[in-house]
């Protein structure tokens, strides 16, 4: 599934840092701690992946 915004993006990436141990799991806000509790790493590729181009900064 595609980010909808470049935040969506951004908190997905780092949710994933986070869920692949390059950050720890204090250093997350609000949308990715939630992100990272629960989605699945493969999930959290797919939404972090996702091109900017196109993208809204947030979603309306």
């Amino acid at each position: 599934m595609p980010a909808k915004s470049k935040a969506q993006q951004k908190a997905a990436g780092a949710a994933l840092a986070a869920k692949r141990g390059e950050t720890g799991k204090s250093a997350l806000h609000a949308a990715s701690r939630q992100m990272y509790e629960s989605m699945t790493e493969k999930e959290l590729e797919a939404l972090a992946s996702t091109s900017h181009k196109g993208k809204p900064e947030h979603k309306d």
